[in-house]
């Protein structure tokens, strides 16, 4: 198995809400590619996805999961500036978002918050000086 992922899909409760969030409160922008139940959006290289859960859950032969808490996973964007984080977070919860951790000094020696989305997704918005993002917005890891 090669070492890459392609596709991130997130099951969300209302697909509109969620298109709604991610393009007019993000500024992201859908491929316009959407079919009835999916809004695509491409980022860098891989692809972000919007799928109403029940159906996501469906496809995966398993039961959506209606509680509420740390599923366990969390998305992130780096930035190319430490102020771009708070910019962002600012962002997020002006558009319905909510402010998990404001952001601040890590331990690790950059700059991060956290945010949710709608359905509750979590994001880190984090601005790491020991990483480098390329001019697609890729990462570029330093060399180990």
């Amino acid at each position: 198995m090669d070492q890459r992922i392609s596709m991130v899909t997130l099951g969300v409760d209302d697909l509109e809400r969620a298109r709604q969030f991610y393009t007019e409160g993000l500024g992201w922008k859908s491929t316009g590619k959407e079919h009835e139940n999916v809004v695509f959006f491409q980022t860098g290289g891989s692809v972000f996805g919007l799928y109403p859960r029940e159906a996501l859950a469906e496809d995966a032969n398993t039961t959506a999961n209606e509680g509420s808490g740390f599923s366990g996973v969390a998305l992130a964007q780096n930035t190319r500036s430490q102020e771009e984080v708070g910019e962002i977070l600012e962002e997020a919860e002006a558009a319905g978002g909510k402010i998990l951790k404001p952001a601040g000094d890590t331990f690790w020696g950059g700059y991060a918050g956290y945010f949710s989305d709608p359905d509750g997704h979590i994001w880190e918005i984090a601005w790491n000086p020991f990483w480098q993002i390329e001019e697609d917005g890729s990462m570029k890891l330093p060399d180990a």
